[in-house]
């Protein structure tokens, strides 16, 4: 019982490390990376569709992203679909590639990306808060349940709150390599 109080848990606290890395992986920094466009949908065949299944996307240098797509005639869609993406980028088409230049950053435009993401790192805090509160609460009803003893119930909450500042310390360093990344120029 209390293992199970513990493993889930830590589950769910790292799923929750996860979704912070998935949520700062979206915030762009000046520099290009493929994974920018992931969650970027195209129209295809009427069912919308993740470029990257349609399509090859690579660096073609550091600050621009090639979409070369595996039919022709999805060029326009994927045009259109990353510009109206809620990244701010302009596409152009090149021949048979539709380049994605990725625009400098104002240094104002960094300041606020950085509080976006300080924001998005608060909500992993929260939520990782929020799964010992849970585990605590069901280590309350298994000793009022008398499924254990008082002493297992006290090193098993001092076990979650070390696992919980444990996660927590990951949720800050992420935040500062990710306010680093926004910050290089």
């Amino acid at each position: 019982m209390l293992g199970e109080v513990k493993k889930s848990a830590e589950q769910r606290m790292t799923k929750a490390l996860e979704s912070l890395k998935v949520d700062f992986s979206k915030v762009r920094t000046g520099r290009a990376h493929a994974g920018l466009l992931d969650h970027v949908m195209v129209d295809y065949y009427g069912n919308p569709t993740p470029v990257s299944q349609v399509a090859s996307i690579n660096l073609l240098d550091a600050r621009t992203i090639g979409v070369s797509p595996w039919e022709k005639k999805m060029l326009s869609q994927i045009e259109k679909a990353i510009r109206d993406s809620d990244l701010g980028l302009n596409p152009s088409t090149v021949g048979e590639v539709v380049r994605v230049p990725m625009p400098m950053l104002t240094e104002e435009r960094r300041r606020d990306l950085i509080k976006v993401v300080r924001g998005e790192a608060e909500n992993a805090r929260v939520a990782v808060r929020n799964i010992r509160r849970d585990a605590n609460s069901s280590l309350k009803d298994l000793l009022k349940d008398k499924a254990i003893s008082e002493d297992e119930e006290r090193r098993a909450q001092d076990e979650i709150q070390k696992l919980t500042d444990r996660y927590i310390a990951e949720v800050e360093k992420a935040l500062q390599v990710k306010e680093a990344d926004l910050l290089a120029v």
